[in-house]
């Protein structure tokens, strides 16, 4: 029996992708018969109630108050207690340059068995950008230095951040560590029909969807592929789903018109809701600025659903992407190519099916929770 306790800058009710990791990775490490504590900062809503996992919430975000609450409660030494840091620079507050907490951290490491996950890793540093922007990258790469030499074990969501935690630490092993789906990995068909017939949906009728929260990197690219792969077919249906979605529709169906009646938007759902929608769709266009990668819950969730993806290639996407055939990849710069690897597909009910299906399978093998839990509990507490 391992003891877990999660410092995270967010846990639920508080919204996020970090968030909604760190409950699922809980909740399954819970129900192996380990013992979870969680470690977060004050939330104005209800803490979930799960079985074997203990919320704490801190008295602020983790500033002096928090680190002297937490100090007294690892006070007494465990051989069995593992700290699991999910760190994101920002979500420990102080403008994302807490450095504090890094060097409390760092004070730790004869203490405790502290493990880390690096959601994200540190700011650029560029001449090119603000003095602002270069101080923050400067602050940022000092905590994740003293962080990674906090830590027994490194691990990180991508191993596109590898070099960037060796260019703080250059003696650091990192490993790979899978984000799952944090939706429910099936949906009932009955449902599924359901939402096809809302939005008119058919056999002849073919619904594409993009999954996303439209910030401002990624919504340029879904407005310019989006309605193209809809003009290609007057039977196809467009559909928008997550939160921002419905905000985002209006200005897409002003700039076309000719499109209105054939482009839909969900706003935010409950995630048995969003699963629902995602499986309904025939295909998932997901375009990503610096290309997809394995830390895009939103590329996760249809892959466990077996849906279908086209999606892009860029300069942060892994080796996996085009070893294994788990999506349709295009360049991220070629909008083009995106289209047509997506009207290729609607033309080809069996080659979607084929790509679906492999998707799904790969992502059990590659990124199921389960994979997640097993590799974090096989793992020796010493480097």
């Amino acid at each position: 029996m391992i003891e877990w306790h999660f410092l995270t800058g967010e846990y639920p009710p508080q919204l996020g992708g970090v968030s909604d990791y760190c409950h699922l990775l809980a909740c399954a490490l819970a129900q192996t018969g380990d013992k979870v504590h969680i470690w977060a900062p004050p939330s104005s809503g209800a803490d979930p109630v799960d079985p074997g996992v203990h919320v704490h919430r801190l008295p602020d975000t983790f500033g002096p108050r928090s680190l002297r609450v937490l100090g007294k409660a690892l006070s007494r030494p465990n051989p069995v207690r593992r700290l699991l840091v999910q760190y994101v620079p920002h979500a420990f507050g102080w403008k994302a340059m807490n450095l504090p907490f890094c060097l409390w951290l760092y004070g730790r490491r004869h203490r405790d068995r502290i493990w880390v996950m690096f959601h994200e890793v540190a700011y650029d540093l560029s001449l090119g950008q603000s003095l602002r922007h270069n101080v923050l990258g400067c602050v940022t790469h000092m905590m994740a230095a003293f962080v990674s030499r906090a830590a027994e074990r490194c691990f990180a969501s991508t191993s596109s951040w590898f070099p960037m935690v060796w260019r703080v630490h250059s003696r650091r092993r990192v490993e790979w560590l899978s984000i799952p789906s944090n939706l429910p990995t099936e949906a009932p068909p009955e449902a599924v029909a359901q939402v096809r017939t809302r939005y008119g949906a058919n056999a002849a009728q073919p619904l594409v969807g993009h999954f996303g929260t439209f910030g401002e990197l990624i919504a340029p690219l879904v407005e310019k592929v989006i309605p193209e792969i809809v003009a290609t077919d007057p039977k196809c249906i467009g559909l928008l789903m997550g939160r921002g979605s419905d905000q985002w529709l209006p200005r897409l169906r002003q700039s076309r018109p000719d499109l209105a009646d054939r482009l839909f938007a969900t706003g935010a759902l409950s995630a048995s809701e969003l699963a629902t929608h995602l499986a309904a769709c025939d295909l998932l266009v997901q375009p990503y600025p610096d290309g997809v990668t394995t830390r895009r819950t939103s590329v996760m969730a249809p892959l466990a659903l077996g849906v279908p993806i086209v999606t892009t290639s860029g300069f942060l996407t892994e080796p996996l992407w085009h070893q294994e055939n788990l999506v349709a990849l295009a360049p991220v710069e070629s909008p083009a190519e995106i289209v047509a690897q997506a009207e290729k597909l609607l033309k080809d009910a069996s080659a979607r099916h084929k790509l679906g299906k492999s998707g799904q399978d790969g992502y059990q093998r590659l990124f199921a929770i389960e994979r997640t839990v097993q590799t974090l509990r096989r793992l020796p507490t010493y480097c």
